[in-house]
């Protein structure tokens, strides 16, 4: 890869800077009565056939009325802005295995689900059972209600389904990593290279329970003139306590504090507030995700309660070797090597659209 691929600033739709893309709406899609009665009868038949997560395909639930929208939502998440939020589904009339069902079936038709955590669930769960914040390092993100930093999360997709909001605050917030980098090349040109080179990340903080304490990549990679981008420089910041990670040069911190000040910056990100039935898909090498802090209702059936897909998607996009977390995801089918027992994680939608109550 030349200097002049690496310094060259990003020109695609992926390229985008919050307070613009917000004065219109053509980051929502609204869902037509036609599509959302097809999504309802798919939804109950799911729900009656009660198939294994694992191994159910999407040509088990065909769409047609939907057809349309699922390929125009991926031309958004692979080539355009790299999300798009859904409305219309009505999730406050559902069954939260409904809702589910409806969600997973999309979800089918939109790439390939993925473990979440080592128990393998495929769908997870964003729902406070913790009053821990994010500097305790035994808090678990999708179980508590502070703030979030912007970061990627492990597949090429995630997706987000509103079960019910907050009742105060837990705004979603996406900022586009093509432009965070664009302002790098602007500002400091020297650093930009830096980020092209591999970081050590924390998979124990993410996952309790992962079979090692850290895995390697770099933030960007630039492949095939395809800008793509993997961030969150807390789990790089501490992952630097193991045993045995190279610690970070003065030049490796300063342009990780340069893409954390202009991530921040106003103006750079989008926030949007989830209504019930919202889905949000966003591509992970496009665009970095963060919340705020929200408070909930006191009862447990009025939480806020959103659930997670994470996708992998096959739309042809080169990445380096190595990228992101693809190398340590599990696939759906079976559970990571030299695991024999496949029982804890939960495989029948009526028992995943359920949380775990943990903290």
């Amino acid at each position: 890869m030349s200097t002049m691929e690496i310094c060259e600033p990003v020109t695609s739709a992926a390229a985008w800077r919050g307070d613009q893309i917000k004065e219109g709406e053509e980051w929502i899609y609204h869902l037509s009565p036609a599509q959302i009665a097809e999504l309802e009868e798919l939804g109950a038949k799911f729900v009656d056939a009660d198939p294994d997560l694992r191994f159910v395909q999407a040509s088990d639930y065909p769409l047609d009325a939907c057809a349309d929208a699922i390929k125009e939502w991926g031309r958004d998440v692979d080539t355009g802005r790299g999300f798009v939020l859904v409305r219309g589904l009505k999730t406050h009339l559902y069954s939260d295995a409904l809702s589910s069902a409806i969600y997973y079936i999309l979800g089918l038709h939109m790439g390939d689900p993925i473990r979440q955590n080592e128990m393998g669930d495929l769908l997870d769960h964003i729902y406070a059972t913790s009053d821990k914040t994010m500097d305790d390092p035994t808090a678990l993100s999708s179980k508590v209600r502070d703030k979030l930093v912007f970061h990627s999360d492990s597949s090429d997709v995630v997706a987000l389904m509103c079960l019910r909001p907050a009742k105060a605050g837990g705004a979603s917030c996406l900022v586009s990593g093509a432009e965070i980098y664009n302002e790098i090349l602007r500002r400091r040109p020297d650093l930009a290279p830096l980020l092209l080179e591999p970081f050590h990340w924390d998979w124990r903080r993410q996952d309790h329970n992962a079979p090692a304490n850290t895995y390697t990549s770099p933030v960007i990679s630039i492949e095939e003139g395809v800008f793509s981008m993997y961030a969150g420089s807390l789990y790089i910041l501490t992952a630097q306590a193991y045993p045995g990670v190279p610690q970070l040069s003065e030049a490796q911190k300063e342009v990780l504090a340069l893409f954390d000040e202009i991530t921040y910056e106003p103006g750079m990100a989008i926030d949007m507030d989830f209504r019930p039935g919202d889905i949000q898909w966003l591509s992970n090498y496009a665009a970095l995700h963060s919340r705020t802090e929200f408070f909930d209702h006191p009862e447990p059936q009025r939480k806020r309660h959103l659930l997670r897909l994470w996708l992998s998607r096959d739309a042809g996009r080169p990445v380096v070797e190595g990228f992101g977390k693809n190398g340590v995801v599990q696939v759906r089918e079976k559970p990571r090597e030299g695991v024999e027992d496949d029982t804890a994680g939960k495989f029948r939608i009526v028992d995943a659209a359920v949380p775990r109550l943990i903290s």
